[in-house]
């Protein structure tokens, strides 16, 4: 069976996830950018980035390359967010809805890790972006302010690393 780890990273969250499932199952991991075809394989791990409501790479990807109906097509995302909060996952899970295929979404598991920021090393554009969503959940009355507002807020402009490199065994023994 051939198997392969993909992977979208910005900044190296991701890439550190990929990296960690590599060593545990002996399965290579790509960047989506060096991977050009993938109906080889029969298994294929995705692990993307979460950007602007988006999995970084994941659209492209699959734009890029026809998966057939054997394959197994499993899901990663990496972000800030705390995947045990339901509405959290059920926003993520829209989003990679509108990214890929229907037939693929259906078909594919999906897991959820938490990743982790430093605001020194953002680019410009995410910089004013964080910036700009702080700002906007900073004044919120207390009673509207969510765990999410509420860490955002508690760790703006900071470095946050949630990296769990243990919550990886679920998603290997479904790959």
């Amino acid at each position: 069976m051939q198997k392969v780890i993909v992977y979208g990273s910005k900044y190296g969250t991701t890439k550190r996830y990929a990296d960690e499932l590599s060593n545990k199952t002996g399965v290579k991991a790509f960047a989506y950018t060096d991977v050009h075809n993938l109906t080889t394989y029969d298994k294929i791990l995705y692990l993307g980035g979460l950007y602007a409501g988006g999995v970084l790479g994941l659209a492209k990807t699959m734009k890029q390359f026809s998966i057939n109906s054997a394959q197994t097509f499993i899901i990663v995302t990496v972000g800030l967010a705390d995947p045990n909060i339901q509405t959290n996952t059920d926003s993520i899970k829209r989003a990679i809805a509108n990214q890929i295929p229907i037939e693929i979404y259906r078909k594919a598991k999906i897991f959820h890790l938490r990743g982790g920021v430093d605001y020194q090393k953002l680019h410009y554009k995410h910089k004013v972006m964080m910036k700009l969503l702080y700002n906007k959940v900073k004044n919120l009355p207390p009673e509207q302010q969510n765990a999410e507002t509420k860490a955002l807020i508690d760790t703006y402009n900071q470095k946050v690393d949630f990296v769990d490199l243990d919550s990886l065994s679920e998603i290997i023994a479904a790959f």
